[in-house]
């Protein structure tokens, strides 16, 4: 019974790890701005709902509220004559965790820093490195745009333990980004594959596994779309909508294919200007089809601070 409720701890653990993998939902993610442009972002998301295993461990009724603070630094750059920018993320997570193990109730309560998160993107079409007083006179047709996402395993980790914030791995995301404007409307498509390195240290050195671990996973692939209108500049909203498919787990090369996710999120933003200087923008999604991992409602709240050049 003690490996059998390991091996669902286990698992349990690779969910709660992956359970905001893909759940991002960014619109505007390759809208152009002016160079030189600089933002600092306080972000507040809350993250309530399921945790579903589809059978494949004895664990039912299983929840998880996290909370989850960010705080970023975007800058907008010339990279030879194309628009490009920069974003460093740092997240503090918050979670709560509880479900019957085996019919066993169990909970887990976890705080900490969670990987840092770094992200170049670059314009290929249709938007040139702008001036701020070029930027006023130019209209967007349609952009195409590249980046590449970087989460450094920064995060506060202990391998002993089931549920970490950090996940002692690095991930990558590269990733293709189309952008098309009609008057006061806005379609963005974004195509992706997360791909992770394996950790080497995964639930180690306890009572249920004397030995080091290995905990290694396939790529993920994610498609992402949005659909927003321009009431007035800066003052806009969107309805958003993803889906990802991939990410079969390993442990120590024992691959579970129960793990297979196949999910999508739906959900909306509304950004509104507060002054000159500062924004204001609300979010809300939900699953809209999960077969194995987190089926959070997500509510989310970013203020922004945005300057051009040097700060006054």
């Amino acid at each position: 019974m003690r490996l059998r409720v390991g091996l669902a701890a286990v698992l349990l653990t690779i969910s709660a790890a992956r359970m905001s993998l893909g759940q991002d939902l960014v619109p505007r993610a390759y809208v152009i701005t002016p160079i030189h442009s600089n933002a600092i972002v306080f972000t507040n998301s809350f993250f309530d709902g399921d945790i579903l295993f589809e059978g494949a461990v004895p664990i039912t009724e299983s929840t998880g509220r996290i909370n989850i603070t960010i705080v970023s630094y975007y800058h907008s750059l010339n990279f030879f004559g194309r628009s490009a920018n920069v974003t460093a993320s740092l997240p503090y997570a918050v979670g709560y965790f509880r479900g019957k193990v085996a019919g066993a109730d169990t909970q887990v309560y976890r705080s900490g820093l969670v990987d840092s998160v770094y992200r170049f993107a670059v314009n290929l079409k249709g938007g040139p490195a702008l001036s701020l007083q070029e930027f006023r006179s130019w209209q967007q047709k349609t952009l195409i745009g590249v980046s590449i996402k970087v989460a450094v395993p920064t995060g506060q980790y202990d391998p002993t333990r089931l549920i970490n914030p950090g996940g002692n791995r690095w991930r990558f995301k590269p990733e293709i980004g189309l952008s098309h404007r009609w008057g006061h409307w806005i379609v963005d498509a974004y195509g992706s594959v997360w791909f992770f390195t394996d950790n080497h240290d995964f639930f180690s050195r306890n009572q249920f596994s004397a030995n080091t671990n290995t905990q290694s996973q396939k790529p993920v692939g994610a498609f992402e779309w949005h659909l927003s209108y321009d009431v007035r500049p800066r003052l806009w909203l969107s309805l958003d909508g993803n889906f990802w498919r991939g990410g079969v787990t390993s442990l120590n090369g024992v691959e579970t294919q129960a793990t297979l996710q196949s999910n999508s999120r739906i959900g909306g933003t509304f950004s509104v200007p507060i002054s000159f200087h500062h924004s204001l923008k609300i979010g809300y999604s939900r699953g809209a089809r999960v077969k194995f991992g987190g089926n959070f409602q997500n509510v989310s709240v970013a203020w922004q601070y945005s300057w051009f050049g040097k700060p006054r």
